[in-house]
């Protein structure tokens, strides 16, 4: 019931078929070759040419199985693996064409019925098969380009609208925390707060905090925050003029008569037209500590809020420039915060482990430890920064016990009391800060927070409402380059 069609070009495929059927689900390449003692780089050019023929039938989810015999395809799954520059370098040479390593398995020639191994060296006799692996590849998704986008919200009861920084367009806006939201952050939010609530009188409040915030933030270098200025029909009062604003502003987009300083300080000359400026939040802690002047501050449960935030930071696996917080705040009689500390970090760890355990089977350990001491070159970004807003007494400290060897703790979040005379001179307020996107990648192995922000399908489908699941990656071995640079230079 199959159609055979012999003499076709595997560099040309498009010219063998008609446009309706060019979708093919998977194309197969067994152990393809240029012929007689054709060396590597001959052979990387056939692969070259035949990736980007697939690339122009294949239907948008299909696949492309290539059977390499060992040692061809150059990646670690290779028993041996020969030397990088004599292999074909298949995961490079499809990455040309838009592909990536999905999968690989051992090539088994008695699971494909009638299939014979014949053509060594172009004779009717088989080569050998043993240790062959058979490399499947799907369509990455093609590098995006992002718009410049410029991001309404309500702010003080007025409809404004900002320019959001560029590393943030397809960051903003994502409702990861929506009530119809699949994702592994909203999963681990949700049994959070349902193992707290079993301890504490729980009350919700995230409705009312603004993606935006004004005021000055002690002790917070001004180049870790995303400032942005407001549309230009927001301009400053007469009022704000004679406060003196229109002399010293922070902006992050200036005019031509501003000059910023390295503190991000703009001095802005007479007669210069300024805006109003506010920053992304870098944390809800801001908002947790103002909600406690609020009458409506209730003494002994805990007020949970959670939502992105966002810093400045270097790209790294584990260096996050938005990220979901989830902040708790408790007020408690003066002289049992300690108590009430061990208690809500002991559901905190309950809730983790439960999770942990859904998913994994290595060991999680997970430690309160006092933040005197920890150097400031052990924390890591979230750690660092919100030491800089608060004075912290304790990190929430995660290590996964990956086969007998502990990987570097994480800290996912921060503990910290405060006596406030506004709410009242008896009570004492517990402040608890946890990273939930840290948490997320920690408990699924997600080596890269940037997979948590991907629109890939792929990502998503490994992640059924509610449920948590160890993550497999959809692109195995992706090539990485390392290039020197030297420079000569005169005495």
């Amino acid at each position: 019931g199959a159609e055979v069609v012999f003499s076709v070009d595997c560099t040309k495929l498009k010219d063998y078929f008609l446009p309706e059927k060019r979708e093919f689900d998977c194309i197969y390449f067994n152990f393809p070759h240029c012929g007689r003692k054709a060396g590597v780089m001959k052979n990387r050019e056939l692969l070259a040419h035949f990736f980007r023929s697939s690339a122009e039938v294949l239907a948008e989810e299909g696949e492309v199985h290539v059977a390499l015999c060992n040692g061809q395809g150059g990646t670690p799954a290779d028993q041996p693996r020969r030397e990088w520059h004599n292999s074909w370098q298949i995961v490079a040479v499809a990455a040309g064409a838009g592909f990536i390593l999905s999968n690989i398995h051992p090539f088994r020639t008695e699971t494909i019925h009638g299939y014979k191994c014949t053509g060594y060296r172009s004779q009717d006799k088989c080569f050998c098969v043993e240790g062959a692996l058979n490399h499947i590849f799907t369509r990455s998704t093609p590098l995006p380009y992002f718009k410049p986008m410029i991001c309404e919200i309500e702010l003080e009861s007025r409809k404004v609208s900002f320019q959001v920084p560029q590393v943030l367009v397809d960051k903003i806006n994502r409702g990861f925390l929506e009530l119809n939201s699949n994702h592994p952050v909203r999963t681990v939010k949700e049994k959070l707060t349902a193992e707290l609530s079993q301890a504490f009188p729980l009350q919700n409040i995230d409705y009312c905090l603004s993606l935006l915030h004004q005021g000055h933030l002690n002790d917070v270098c001004h180049s870790n925050i995303f400032w942005t200025s407001l549309s230009p029909e927001e301009t400053p009062s007469t009022e704000e003029m004679s406060n003196g604003l229109a002399n010293a502003v922070l902006f992050s987009h200036v005019d031509s008569c501003g000059d910023m300083d390295k503190n991000g300080w703009v001095n802005v000359q007479e007669g210069c037209h300024i805006s109003k400026q506010y920053y992304l939040r870098p944390s809800l802690l801001p908002y947790a500590q103002a909600i406690i002047q609020k009458g409506a501050f209730l003494p002994g449960t805990l007020h949970v809020l959670s939502g992105p935030v966002f810093r400045k930071c270097l790209i790294a696996p584990y260096s996050m420039p938005v990220f979901h917080e989830m902040v708790f705040v408790c007020a408690v009689n003066r002289g049992t915060e300690n108590s009430c500390i061990q208690m809500l970090v002991n559901h905190i760890k309950t809730s983790i482990h439960s999770l942990h355990q859904t998913v994994s089977s290595f060991k999680l350990n997970i430690n309160l430890q006092e933040a005197t001491s920890f150097e400031t070159t052990e924390l890591n970004d979230f750690a660092a920064f919100e030491s800089q807003l608060s004075k912290i007494q304790y990190f929430i400290c995660m290590e996964i016990d990956t086969s007998g060897s502990c990987e570097k703790g994480s800290c996912v979040g921060i503990i910290r009391t405060a006596h406030d005379e506004l709410v009242s001179s008896e009570l004492v307020v517990v402040f608890a800060s946890l990273n939930l996107d840290l948490l997320a990648m920690l408990i699924c192995g997600i080596s890269d927070w940037r997979m948590l922000w991907t629109s890939d399908t792929r990502f998503l489908c490994q992640f059924p409402r509610g449920e948590l699941r160890l993550f497999k990656s959809f692109s195995l071995y992706p090539p990485s380059y390392v290039h020197d640079v030297s420079f000569w230079v005169p005495d």
